[in-house]
Order: structure tokens, then sequence, then C-alpha cells
């Protein structure tokens, strides 16, 4: 796992526990953030849990830690209350000079890792001659939303696109390339085969309903696994349309993608069945060469076996992932490998993982993780799919988004009687439905199914891409309106906070570090999307409070610097999620 970072949490923790003493080092401090306002900001119970193991009262306990307590530099006098809770409350001054050290970092006190290592992240996936669908979207976007995570914490990030580039089916397509258009051999620069799934239907109607087409299929098949030139030049053209068409949508959702399909893996395939044939792992059953697994049984109770090699002497996804594990740790040196894939691929990852353990392919201290995921449904709670019963494109998709996110907002121009140019109009409407789209995503604990809604998700209040954008937007209004730089802002200036919710704003600019870190260890984007959707929330309701252009020096340049640091934490946070930013809506 990763090592973890000291936060504001980890040093309460850790003075808590000194106080404890040494006998009591193993004990926890139970220490939660506080339930209401009026007991302080955090909150430590671990008076009650010692109560039966110290054989004396909890308020007892409470008040023999708090004599041994020193977090004064952190928080005021610590509070016993009831029969032994611990209250914390942080100190204006110690909020108010974090503040301004934030102010100077651009991190925003977000500490790059001291041991970085190497993870790969394998995400989105698709296959050749397929389009895109719905069914890559959250590959695609929790995947890059971690790898950038990661990369932001400073490890050495490889993110691999695993496409489905090898395997039978490609018989087929070769075959009904050769025949449709055979000049593609020659001269593939000029080449259009349109629409990919309609290329796909042809060749899967024809090898359903032509036997000679099916058996010139199948020999295409062992052409192109023996190597054969005009085999691979089809396959080849059929690879580079496909990649083209991939690469407009992560270009347009900005996502970086480094390819490594099966294919590369497919050289590899016979030396993983040697292997595990060496160490004794592979038996034969019912002629294919399988390992059989521990823990998994089949109906009968008998154990399972994971085929490595089928009968006919072919390969399959499993052998695979197998090569790919082996390569990944020995080759990449990878110290942490993550599949963000389906939740339906658990049991298949689970069995991949054991064989490659029990193969000695995963070294002493290696991560190998299934990052599973729902499924996305549509409002009638099943599968998310078109009127006909079609897949959704994923291309279709963004440019609904898009187009809503347009109607919107050239709604709001007229209502407001403002005049705006094509290209402004075109921008926010690309970054508001994008952004809205990868949010509603990522909002969502990735471990469960979401309902999919173009309305839910661009609208302008909830928690939503477009009620974020709007927060972020409101501090370059003030910036605009008061002639504000906000770099200028001197580094003499000093930061006193006052209302209540300027506290609560401070206190939650402070807790970034925590978050992001939380998700560089568990994976769940939609942690930062809380915190940041709470930020939001928590600084409309300052803004709304009080006054920050009109207010009296010094404390308009303290709001100033307030309202900077949280359009900073938006943005720097947005830009985790993969999320632009605009100046104006």
């Amino acid at each position: 796992m990763l090592a973890a970072i000291a936060t504001l949490t980890d040093r309460l923790q850790q003075a808590l526990v000194s106080a404890f003493g040494p006998e009591l080092a193993d004990a926890d401090p139970v220490l939660v953030p506080a339930s209401k306002p009026e007991f302080g900001d955090y909150q430590a119970n671990g008076a009650m849990a010692l109560a039966k193991r110290l054989k004396n009262k909890p308020r007892a306990i409470a008040e023999q830690i708090v004599a041994r307590l020193e977090v004064g530099d952190l928080c005021e006098p610590p509070e016993i209350a009831g029969p032994g809770f611990i209250n914390l409350r942080l100190r204006p001054a110690y909020l108010e000079a974090q503040l301004k050290v934030l102010q100077r970092d651009e991190r925003l006190g977000v500490a790059p890792v001291q041991d970085p290592h190497k993870a790969i992240v394998d995400f989105s996936s698709p296959n050749i001659a397929k389009e895109m669908h719905v069914g890559h979207l959250r590959s695609t976007i929790i995947g890059d939303s971690i790898a950038r995570v990661l990369e932001f914490m400073g490890h050495d990030v490889l993110r691999l696109n695993h496409v489905g580039d090898w395997g039978t089916q490609f018989g087929m397509l070769i075959t009904h390339l050769q025949d449709v258009c055979p000049a593609a051999l020659a001269d593939d620069s000029q080449v259009d085969i349109g629409d990919l799934v309609a290329f796909y239907k042809q060749a899967k109607q024809r090898f359903d309903e032509d036997e000679d087409f099916k058996g010139r299929s199948r020999e295409a098949v062992v052409g192109l696994q023996a190597g054969d030139a005009t085999a691979r030049a089809a396959w080849q053209v059929l690879c580079d349309q496909s990649r083209q068409a991939f690469q407009k949508i992560y270009d347009r959702l900005d996502i970086c993608l480094t390819e490594r399909g099966e294919s590369f893996y497919n050289p590899l395939l016979p030396t993983v069945v040697a292997d595990l044939e060496q160490q004794g792992l592979l038996v034969e059953d019912q002629g294919a060469r399988v390992v059989f697994l521990e823990g998994f049984t089949n109906k009968d109770g008998d154990p399972l076996p994971l085929i490595v090699q089928k009968s006919d002497g072919g390969f399959n996804y499993a052998t695979t992932d197998l090569a790919a594990i082996r390569y990944r740790t020995q080759q990449d040196g990878a110290e942490r490998v993550l599949y963000v894939v389906d939740a339906g691929q658990a049991n298949h990852f689970a069995q991949v993982f054991q064989v490659a353990a029990r193969a000695g392919w995963v070294p002493t201290g290696v991560e190998l993780t299934h990052v599973p995921f729902g499924v996305v449904q549509g409002e009638d709670g099943k599968k998310f799919k078109t009127r006909s019963g079609e897949t959704v494109r994923l291309q279709d998709l963004l440019d609904e988004a898009v187009k809503r996110a347009r109607a919107d907002l050239e709604s709001r121009i007229q209502a407001e009687g403002r005049n705006e140019t094509e290209a402004f109009i075109a921008q926010v409407a690309e970054i508001v439905g994008l952004g809205a789209v990868k949010y509603a995503d990522l909002s969502q604990n990735r471990t469960s199914n979401y309902i999919f809604s173009y309305d839910k998700m661009l609208a302008l209040q909830g928690n939503t891409a477009p009620y974020l954008l709007y927060a972020y937007v409101r501090v370059q209004g003030i910036s605009r309106k008061g002639g504000i730089d906000f770099t200028q802002l001197g580094d003499n200036a000093a930061i006193h906070l006052e209302d209540d919710s300027e506290f609560a704003l401070a206190k939650h600019i402070l807790q970034l570090d925590e978050v992001v870190n939380e998700v560089a260890q568990d994976l769940l984007p939609n942690r930062l999307c809380q915190y940041l959707f709470e930020l939001s929330q928590k600084f409309n309701q300052f803004y709304d409070r009080c006054a920050v252009l009109q207010a009296a020096e010094p404390q308009r340049t303290s709001r100033l610097m307030v309202c900077d640091l949280t359009a900073r934490t938006l943005k720097l946070g947005l830009s985790l999620l993969g999320i632009a930013v605009l100046e104006r809506m």
C-alpha cells in the first residue's frame, strides 16, 4: 500500500496516542469529526473504549489524557464533555497561519509522497473494429481520475489501454475487409472503412450465414497467427481505423493512454504455459491445460479450473492476462497494478491473480488490485440503451450532453440580455457538458450502479459539475468586478477569520490533503467530489453572509485571499477529476 503522509488528523492522532503513554500505544484514540460545531472540530472517544481495560471511569481516563495532551499549537485547551468525550477545537491563529502557508503553495498543502513507486493503471480497453459505447464510459473516466491523483502524488504512472486487438473475431473482419475494400491492403493512407459498428455487424452476418465466408475467415485467423503478410496488413488497417475513432474521444475528454493491446502479449503466451508447467501447476483436464484454483469450486464442490490453453491449442483471456501480469511486474517493474474493469469480472481477476501469485510472478510488496465499478443505468433502472434497444455510442452520449448544455446556456444568455460570441458559447457548452458527464460518474461510489440523467447532471443546483464550476466562476467575477489580481495580494497581508462561515470554509480548505491522500489509497474519486461539493456549499454560504469587495481593510484583503484559495482548491480538485474550469459561464 501507499505510504501515508502526515495530515492534521494524523498529528492529532499521534498526540493522543502519546498522551496515552507507552503502555497504551496500541489503543485507538477514536478520533472523529465533531458531530456539531458547538462541540468543536474533532472529538476523541478513546477514553470510553479504555474504561474496561483500565478498570476506571471514562471521564477520569479522559482527564488523565487531557493532562498529558500536547496540542497547544493546534487547538484551544481541550474540553471534556459527558461521560468522557474529549472535544478539540482548532485555534483561529493556527487556521489563519495554515491558510497563509497555502496561499504560497501551488500544491495547496498536498505534499508529494516521499517514496514514489511505479504504478500501472489499466483502463478504458475498447475492442478493435467496435466503437466505444457507454459501457466504456466508467472505466475511461474513473481510470483517468485515479491516474491523475497518483501522478499528482508523485508516483510514476503508466496508463495502459489493454485494447481487444487479437482473437478469432479478426478472421471474419479481415476476410470482410479483403472482400469489400481490397485497395486498403495496398495503401491504407486514404482508407476509411466508415461506421465501425456497421462494418462489424456486416462481417458477423456473413460469418453466420455464408459457409464459404466462414471457412475463409477461419483460414484468415490461422494466417494472422502465423504472421501471413496479407492477413497482418488487413489486421493493421482495422487497428489503425479503430485507433483514429478512439483517439477522437480521448482527445475530447483530455485523456492520455499508452496502447498495449492483447496482441502485444501474444508472443509471450507459450512461455506462460511453459513456466506454469515447469512449476507443476499445470494439469490436463478434458484435453485443455488448466490450473486448478484454491477456494473456487463448481456446483458439485470440485475445484474449479482456470483454462490456460484450450484443447485445440489456442489461448484465451486468462492466458493473456497472466502474460500481462508477468510482463508488468518483471519488465515494467510495477509495484502497484490497478485494473479498472467492471464488477462482473471480479471472479476472473481473483482467479488470475491467484495463479500469478502461485507462479511467483507477483514479488513481495507488489499489489495487484481489481478496481470494480457498477453499470450505467437508464432512468428506468435498466442498462442504459437507446430507444431502439441499441447500446449507446459514447460519441453520441457526449454530443447530447454538450447539446443540452448549450441549449441551457443560450436560454440563460437570452434571459439575461447578454451578448456572447459563438466561440464563447461553444467553449462553455463543451466544458460544462463534458464536465457534467464526468462528474456525474465520478460523484457516485464506483462500486454501485448509477442512473444516467442529463437533467440531473446539468443542473446548476446540487452535487453537479455546473454547481462547482459556478462557485469557481463567482470568484473570478469578484476578481473582474474589483480589478483584483489575486497573485498580487501581497505576502505581507494577513488572513483574519471572523464570521462562522469563514471559519467553516477555512477548515474545509485545509482538509484537501487528507481527501486526496484517501483517494490515492482507496481509489474512490467520489470522496473528492463530495469534498468539492461541500467546499462550494461553504463558499456560497460565506459569500452570501460576508462582504468581500465592500469590506473594510484589512478584512477585504483577507477575504479576497480566502476566495482565491477556494477557487484554486476547486480548480486543482476538478483537474484531478479531469474537469476543466471556466472564467465565465
